[in-house]
This record gives C-alpha cells, structure tokens and sequence, in this order.
C-alpha cells in the first residue's frame, strides 16, 4: 500500500539525471510505473521495483550528502545510482510537488501540484456515475465509432462473455504462442506486446463476467507462457510492462475467486522456484489476505522443504518473502542471522527490515555490528555505510559519522571516500585536522598498515583540492596518463613549459595508431601544445612541429582532414 506524506522532495528531476547519469536514467524511465509500495517519509523514500527479482530502494536527502539512493540490484550494491533509484524518485515526484533547496529567507511561492491520471479519474467517474443508461450506451456507441481501438475492445469483450469456457482458452493460447519473438525485430516484437494486451483485456473480462475461477486458470497459465517467451528472449524488456499486467489480472481474479489457499501456495511456491519464477514480478506478501495464516504456512513450509534439498539463493529469497509476509520480522532477522556475511550486506539487510517495523534503535545496533565485523576489509558493504552515517548525521551524532568515514579511508582510500571524510570533517568543524592526517597517510608518513604510500591517489586528492603545483610535484614518477592530462590542462597558464612537455609525451604513442579515437585525441593535443607555445612566445617552433608531423604523418587521411579542419 502506497503511503505519502504532504512534503516536498528536495530533489528534481535534473538531480535524478546528474545522480545516475544519462543511461541509467533513460532506463529508469521505463520503470517508473511499475513502483510498488512508494512510501515517501520525512527525510526518505522507501519502495520496490519488480524486474527480474524485486529490488528494495531507499532514497535519501539530506542537507551534508545531497540526493543518494541504495538499492540491492547489482549496480546498485556496487554503490551506483541505478534505475531503479532513478524509477522510485520519478515515482515520488509524480505524488509530490517536487522544489529545489532554498535558503531559510527566500520566500519564493510554490506553484500547484500539475493534474495527475489519478486526478483526472476522480473528475471522469463521478460523470459517468451520472449517466444514465441510453446517455452511457451513446458516448460508448460515439467513442467506438472515433476510435477503432475501443471498437475492437469491445469487440473482443462481447466475443469473450458469449465464448465457452474452451473457446476462451484456445483464443489466449493463440495470442500467446510464443512464435518467433526472440529473433524478430522491433515491429514483430511491437506487435505481440498487443496480443499480449489483448490476452490481459480476456481475462479482465472474465472477472467482470463473474467467471473468476477461469481468470485465475488462465491467468497462471498466461503468466508461464510469457515468462518462458521473456526467458528465450534473453533482452525483452518490451515485455516487462505486459509482465507486470498480468500480475495485476491474477492478483485481482484471485481476491474475486479466493482459492483454495492450500492449491495457491503450492502454485506460488512452484512458480517462484520454477525457471521462469524470477522473470514475473509477483510478490507473496500481494497474496497475504488470499493465503490466510494457514495458506502462508503450507508456503513457507514447501519453500523450507525447497531449500533443505536444494539450499539455492533463490529458495532462500523465497523463504525471506514468505517470513516477511507472515509479519514475523524476528523470524525474518533470525532467518537472515544464520548466514552473517563477512562484509557486513546481511546486517544492513536486518537493519532495513528493523527500520521498516519502526524499531530505529535496534536498526542502526545491528548497522554497527556490521561495521564492526567488517573492520578495516576493502570491500565492507558500502550501502551499510552509507546507511549508517545517514542515521548518525540525523541524530546528531556527527562525531560518529565522521570516525566511520575516517575507517573507510584509511581502509580503501579512493577519491569518493576521501570526499565523504572531508564532508562529514566540515560538519564537525574538524577538517583542518583531518586533512592533515589523510594527506600524511597518502604520503606514506601515517602509521603502519592501511593506504601506505598512495602516490597516484594523492595526485587525484591534491587535485579535488585545486593545489595544481602541488599535485605535480607529487606526480612526478607516479601518475598514469589521465592524470598527466588532467595535469597538464590546469597548469597550462601558469605553467605552459611543464604543460607542454606532457602533451608532447601523450602524443608521441598516438602516432601509430589508425583509430579515429586517436586522431582525435592527437587533434585536441595539438592545440593544446598550440596554446602553450602561443604562452611561452615560440609559435615559430610549433610551426616547424607541425610541419614534420604533417610531414610523418602524411599518408594518414584522415588525420590530415581533421588538422586542417582545426587549422592545424
């Protein structure tokens, strides 16, 4: 159940596309209307995204860290903002009125929330539910006419109700053959999403008609067949929309038929172990109210039984989301307790499931056990720590955030940890301090263990801080090209010889290769060692460079184009 507060986010859409950037962001589109269980609190946004497991996401924003997401795909446990963080904000700033930060003093007025499809429907029901019969038979007769997608609709509802119920099976057996799709092209492909819009249009019928229990037959049945199609396809996400329909179809025939919560649990437990289970979104908390105690039960018990033979991951999800649909979170942490990961994910786990149950206090307990079993390991979850300095920063407990941020550098230094240790050290008040020590360590002159000496990270860290000259003494045997470069672009005013000794170097390997990727790199070099010359007062040398380059160069053809086109 979807639950909002009268709040406005703190974040926009741009903050979304500059969070996750534009690939990520293009994909989380097409999700954003398959969010389930949007709960947008105070200072965070919780929900989950369905797609071939369901994914948990939560959003943050707060004054110190800005807009940052977790999510337990893949991409997202490796610390990136994914589509699905991307799908839960879209789907939060539809319910909200979104607005930028603003100073405590700016007064600026807040513009009306835009009409949503929800608000529109409260305006056409009402109208409808006015009508009386003949005015309701002439609008339907007037839009069928305007438009021949209605007509067929109605079409194929009218042909369902008088249909039999063998007729009705064959009609969405044919719909759903699963033909060629995996190796047709975009209109093929188009043109199934339709038979399988029209397959879901039956069985909607059906349930309007009464015939409830057929719904939930062919419903089953629809749902096996399109997960074996989305399956052989291996990239279908076409498909993942019409998916997610016909959950909604079968979830709606079930609380209309109710059942037999004994028959249901062992088809729920068959279809989520099966080998198409993961490919449909279907949620066994969804199906609390249709199973009842005793059907969640025999579930939880036939996904027990599963795993015992076959201790899969997969069994294993599904015995979490049976204990969590029960409501037993203990039972649930319990479940989750006997397999402690070393890196501290399984204690993040427990906390997000504690903090779901309004039990903050024993939440961030087990947050910082996993910090603690973790230690100083390179590859401690980084969700949980994020998760954690989030729940300090709230309480106020900055000198808490700030000794985690300083045990991930010393741990795994890299640019992004350096940043968060600045971050949470300013928000003490104590960065001149920490500076100090963090820049000793990349030194090589801290204590014994941990970074040691970090030259090329010292280079990155030294940069971000817009010391040029002394990131360049500290590059000096050390730095890989890209920082060279980097380099070389910051200290091209004041400092033009250096710079131009470095492009010199990058463009020497370049010559050798026929890529265009290189000839435009040698392109960019080349007016970079342009303007240094221009600052040094020795134009004349570049000419004489270019012409033997040209010169050396000459049967490249393409290169020679693009100088020209650069007026090199």
């Amino acid at each position: 159940m979807e639950r909002t507060t009268n709040i406005q986010l703190g974040f926009t859409e741009a903050d979304l596309q500059r969070a996750a950037g534009p690939t990520s962001f293009s994909r989380g589109e097409d999700y954003a209307g398959a969010v389930q269980g949007l709960d947008i609190g105070e200072t965070s946004i919780r929900a989950a995204v369905p797609g071939r497991e369901t994914y948990r996401v939560e959003l943050v924003v707060t004054h110190q860290t800005g807009l940052t997401g977790s999510c337990d795909c893949a991409y997202g446990a490796d610390g990136h903002f994914c589509k699905h963080c991307v799908a839960v904000g879209l789907a939060a700033l539809r319910q909200t009125t979104p607005v930028a930060p603003q100073s405590a003093d700016a007064q600026v007025p807040v513009p009306p929330p835009a009409p949503t499809p929800r608000a529109s429907q409260d305006l056409v029901t009402p109208w409808l539910r006015s009508l009386d019969r003949d005015a309701l038979l002439a609008l339907l007769n007037e839009e069928s006419a305007a438009d021949s997608g209605v007509r067929d609709r109605l079409l194929l509802r009218a042909r369902v109700v008088q249909a039999d119920r063998a007729e009705v099976r064959d009609l969405v057996k044919g719909l759903l053959a699963p033909g060629t799709f995996a190796h047709d092209g975009y209109a093929e492909r188009a043109l199934y999403v339709q038979d399988v819009a029209q397959a879901t249009t039956i069985l909607r019928t059906l349930i309007a008609a009464g015939r409830v229990a057929e719904a939930v037959d062919g419903a089953r049945w629809a749902l096996w067949r399109l997960a074996e199609v989305y399956e052989s396809a291996g990239d279908a996400d076409e498909l993942f929309t019409p998916l997610h329909g016909l959950v909604a179809v079968h979830l709606r025939a079930c609380e209309a038929a109710r059942p037999d919560p004994e028959a249901t649990a062992r088809w729920l437990v068959g279809h989520l172990l099966g080998p198409f289970g993961e490919m449909t979104p279907v949620d066994p908390a969804d199906y609390g109210d249709i199973l009842g105690p005793t059907g969640l039960a025999r579930a939880l018990a036939l996904a027990t039984e599963a795993w015992r033979n076959d201790p899969t991951d997969k069994a294993a999800r599904l015995k979490e989301r049976l204990l969590k649909a029960q409501g037993d979170v203990d039972a649930l942490i319990a479940a989750y307790a006997d397999d402690l990961a070393p890196d501290g994910a399984t204690h993040l786990r427990i906390a997000l499931e504690l903090d779901q149950a309004g039990r903050a206090g024993e939440a961030l307990d087990w947050a910082e056990r996993g910090l603690q079993t973790a230690g100083e390991r390179r590859d401690v979850d980084q969700q949980l720590v994020e998760w954690t300095c989030v729940r300090y920063l709230r309480a106020g407990r900055l000198d808490d955030a700030l000794a985690v941020r300083r045990t991930r550098f010393r741990a795994h230094g890299s640019l992004a940890s350096y940043r968060s240790l600045r971050s949470a050290a300013r928000g003490c008040g104590r960065w001149e301090a920490e500076r100090e020590a963090a820049l000793e360590l990349l030194r090589g002159n801290g204590s014994r263990g941990g970074l040691g000496h970090s030259p090329r990270l010292l280079v990155d860290v030294l940069l971000d801080e817009g010391e040029v000259d002394a990131a360049w003494d500290a590059a000096a045997g050390h730095a890989d090209d890209r920082q060279l470069r980097t380099l070389a672009d910051r200290m091209r005013d004041h400092r033009p010889a250096d710079a131009l000794g470095v492009y010199l170097r990058l463009l020497e390997p370049l010559k050798q290769s026929t890529k265009d990727e290189a000839y435009q790199e040698i392109t960019r070099l080349l007016r970079s060692i342009r303007a240094c010359h221009q600052r040094l007062g020795t134009p004349g040398e570049f000419s004489r460079h270019m012409a033997a380059l040209r010169t050396e160069l000459k049967r490249k053809r393409k290169l020679m184009q693009l100088l020209d086109a650069n007026d090199l």
